[in-house]
């Protein structure tokens, strides 16, 4: 019996390098949530909600790549 990929394709190397990087981000970005669930002293409030804030922006910014870089590929096979 023979087994057919029906949607498989090669991923690039910086296709991988995405997704790890979208994945790193997305620990950092619960670590971070959970330090501020433990912070109280005001300063420290106003850093993780710094911290919180860029990597949410990171965050975003990579899935547009990721989500870019599909609609490459998509393209350059029609």
């Amino acid at each position: 019996m023979v087994k057919m990929k029906i949607f498989s394709r090669k991923k690039r190397p910086h296709e991988d390098l995405l997704i790890k990087e979208i994945n790193k981000t997305k620990l950092a970005l619960e670590a971070a949530y959970s330090q501020f669930e433990y912070v109280v002293d005001p300063d420290l409030i106003d850093s993780c909600i710094y911290e919180l804030n860029a990597i949410q922006n990171r965050y975003k910014y990579l899935l547009k790549q990721a989500k870019a870089s599909e609609k490459s590929y998509v393209e350059s096979k029609s």
